[in-house]
């Protein structure tokens, strides 16, 4: 019951993190001077084009973007009611993008599940490599295991995503046969969900899940090296040793325990950072994530697309941070929250 009772606080938290979030995202998109509706307004305005300005007078009324920024933000929200009503992000309505000429629900529809998929298959990468060999890395130090597992991890941090994408875009397909280009064959693009599809996305994956990984997993290896070689240096490995349990056992039950938090905090930054560090590799790749859509967004002060994309990588980073403080409970039993066990 401890435990619920802290995941429903946790909740509880989250949203109210996210409302200060949705202000902070509003006032930062909104820091340079202009947006997409005023730059393109004086450019008509030099140029004379009437029917063009009435179109774009006509868009910045229907948006309330000439309203004061808090009328602004509490209408984008849903908190207020605009030309249409409530009609914000609670009540599901995303917005325009003035850049692509639809609404942002339509531009993100396809490319969020996609972007969550890639991602969640990133961090299911980084854990499967960095766990293994970091525990292998810090059981056999100072052999030629450690130092060629240093050297892979040294290597991943020191090599570009875009730089490895661009390698295995060519030599991938060359001498592999690996899909590139995009998270799907053309022909499945738009198409019902069905097993050749699945299947195309899957074969498409692999190049994609590889780069946006390989950085992330090689310092999460070099973390948990460094944790449990500084958890095995305690005394109480040595007694437990004397006492008779066998050294994989050990491991196991009491300094990779340890050791592991760290691996476990990560959650709520892993998947974040990678949505937002993937956005040259999609680029690079062609790959139907928000990262393009983004880079497009900012460039343009295309502030509706903008500040949705953020507010749902700022929502990702805070269902990680959620989780990964509900496990840390779960793992390790010395952690207190208000001077009560959970």
């Amino acid at each position: 019951m401890q435990l619920l009772r802290y995941a429903i606080y946790r909740f509880g938290t989250m949203l109210l993190t996210l409302l200060v979030v949705s202000v902070l995202v509003f006032a930062i998109i909104n820091l340079p001077p202009g947006d997409y509706i005023s730059n393109q307004i004086n450019e008509l305005r030099a140029t004379g084009q009437a029917s063009g300005l009435a179109k774009a007078e006509f868009l910045r009324r229907e948006y309330s973007l000439d309203k004061p920024l808090w009328q602004q933000y509490m209408i984008w929200m849903g908190f207020m009611p605009g030309v249409h009503g409530f009609s914000g992000l609670i009540q599901g309505n995303f917005g325009w993008s003035f850049e692509f000429d639809a609404p942002v629900a339509e531009i993100v529809g396809d490319t969020l599940w996609l972007t969550v998929l890639v991602n969640v298959a990133a961090v299911l990468f980084v854990y499967m490599v960095a766990l293994p060999l970091g525990i292998l890395a810090a059981a056999r130090s100072k052999t030629w295991i450690d130092y060629s597992s240093a050297f892979v991890g040294y290597l991943g941090l020191a090599t570009p995503n875009f730089l490895l994408a661009l390698i295995l875009f060519h030599y991938g397909n060359k001498h592999l046969g690996l899909p590139i280009g995009g998270l799907m064959d053309p022909a499945y693009e738009g198409a019902p969900m069905s097993w050749g599809k699945v299947q195309s996305i899957l074969g498409h994956m692999i190049v994609p899940t590889f780069v946006i990984g390989t950085s992330g997993a090689a310092a999460m290896m070099q973390r948990l090296r460094a944790n449990l070689l500084d958890e095995l240096g305690k005394p109480y490995v040595e007694t437990a040793i004397a006492k008779g349990m066998s050294e994989r056992r050990m491991l196991i039950k009491y300094p990779l325990r340890m050791a592991f938090n760290p691996f476990v905090a990560d959650i709520g930054n892993l998947l974040p950072a990678m949505v937002s560090g993937s956005v040259l590799v999609s680029v690079v790749m062609g790959l139907q994530t928000i990262g393009p859509s983004l880079l497009i967004a900012l460039k343009s002060q295309d502030l509706f697309l903008t500040g949705f994309i953020l507010m749902f990588v700022a929502l990702l980073t805070l269902i990680g941070t959620m989780i990964s403080d509900v496990l840390l409970v779960l793992l390790d039993p010395r952690i207190r929250y208000e001077g009560r066990d959970i």
